[in-house]
């Protein structure tokens, strides 16, 4: 996540419109020159401290940098499990990826704590109202291919749904540390609705790739305790 943000922040430089949603725009000479420069170890961190995008330093344990060490790990368990879903042809491989893109966005929004930050930052690093209603059309739409849920499920489907599971669960982790950061006041709401929304997604997604699979969905059920001797 540093890497990003210190790409993200060299980009800027050489052009002031960039946001993170239209990093892709642009041209491929640039991206490798500010990229061939810099390189992937900068030694800035050996004592325990870390940037924002603000060009504040924190300590590493601070909860913004928990909150983007958490989204970064969403964003690998995403991965990995959008590569079982390929390999299961799965038809939301594609929103799977555009799901890592945005939350590019959320860690952006992280990384601009509001205590530090200047109109320029917060210009460049503000988060889209748009993404939640897409999100809660997707579980609507996916869900409407699914039985009802009657019980309660434990993680497990398959490769491609218990890899959706992990990466729901991390999600979970994911929003607690964001909350953090938005109770300190240190960055805005919508990034927190959308990790909610994404938990949800995930966890539809998961049974749908069950379902699509022809695996069962493990029931939890109570196991009966040894008697006291």
């Amino acid at each position: 996540m540093r890497s990003f943000v210190n790409v993200f922040a060299k980009l800027i430089q050489c052009h002031p419109h960039l946001t993170a949603r239209n990093v892709t725009n642009i041209h491929p000479k640039c991206m490798y020159e500010c990229r061939r420069f810099m390189k992937i170890y900068t030694k800035t961190g050996d004592k325990g401290t870390s940037a924002t995008f603000t060009g504040e330093r924190r300590r590493k344990d601070d909860i913004v940098f928990e909150a983007l060490g958490s989204t970064d790990e969403l964003t690998s368990a995403i991965g990995l499990a959008r590569e079982y879903c390929k390999d299961a042809g799965h038809p939301f491989i594609d929103r799977l990826e555009e799901i890592q893109c945005i939350l590019q966005d959320v860690s952006s929004n992280i990384a601009t704590p509001k205590s530090s930050a200047r109109e320029s930052h917060s210009n460049l690093t503000e988060f889209s109202v748009n993404y939640v209603p897409t999100l809660e059309t997707w579980i609507d739409e996916y869900t409407q291919q699914l039985p009802p849920l009657e019980n309660f499920i434990l993680p497990s489907g398959g490769k491609s749904a218990a890899s959706l599971h992990l990466a729901r669960s991390i999600c979970r982790r994911a929003e607690r540390r964001v909350t953090t950061v938005v109770r300190a006041r240190e960055m805005d709401t919508e990034p927190m609705k959308y990790l909610n929304r994404l938990s949800d997604l995930l966890f539809t997604m998961a049974r749908l790739a069950a379902h699509l699979e022809g695996e069962d969905e493990k029931i939890y059920r109570r196991i009966p305790s040894e008697p006291k001797t």
